[in-house]
């Protein structure tokens, strides 16, 4: 993805990204792990090298589709990925999160539509849901600014500080998501 020179780049993660995906962790630890239950205090850079590895495998399988947020230097800015993946009702689950320093400038947003084009343009999903804890004001943002259609609220739905936490969960179908600005 790269819409414009200010755009972030969203790739596929390769092994060599490792350093700059656990320099970004743990920039942001105090934020991310506040949300993501994969992100700990003692992220480490073996923790980056298993989710890249994880990665690959995903793509390779088909299973999920994950990708890196970049910028043109080669710094992680943040992921986003599809996960969950049901080919036989053709879904998948939309994901994404932004390091600290790179938040409020639209990134998540322009990343999570490349996901979203992936989806419906290429792997021929017909919806996306976006589980969003209802404390993550941000990131509710971006699924509406997508276009994603608020379809419930669940009270189990993720995982949130060790125990099950209530979450908004949002649609998108390919006519719904919102072209660039």
């Amino acid at each position: 993805m790269r819409e414009s020179a200010n755009a972030p780049i969203v790739r596929r993660h390769s092994l060599a990204d490792a350093p700059a995906l656990h320099a970004a962790v743990r920039a942001s630890i105090d934020t991310l792990s506040i949300w993501l239950p994969w992100c700990h205090r003692d992220y480490a850079l073996d923790d980056a090298r298993r989710w890249i590895d994880a990665c690959i495998a995903h793509w390779r399988d088909g299973t999920g589709f994950p990708m890196g947020i970049f910028d043109a230097n080669g710094n992680v800015l943040g992921g986003a990925g599809l996960s969950d993946v049901d080919r036989a009702a053709h879904t998948a689950n939309l994901g994404y999160w932004v390091a600290d320093a790179h938040r409020g400038r639209g990134v998540a947003t322009a990343a999570a539509r490349h996901m979203a084009r992936l989806a419906f343009d290429e792997l021929r999903f017909d919806r996306l849901t976006i589980a969003v804890l209802t404390r993550n004001a941000a990131s509710q943002r971006v699924a509406e600014k997508l276009g994603a259609r608020l379809i419930g609220k669940r009270t189990h739905a993720l995982a949130w500080q060790g125990r099950r936490a209530p979450a908004r969960l949002y649609a998108l179908e390919p006519r719904d998501l919102v072209p660039l600005d």
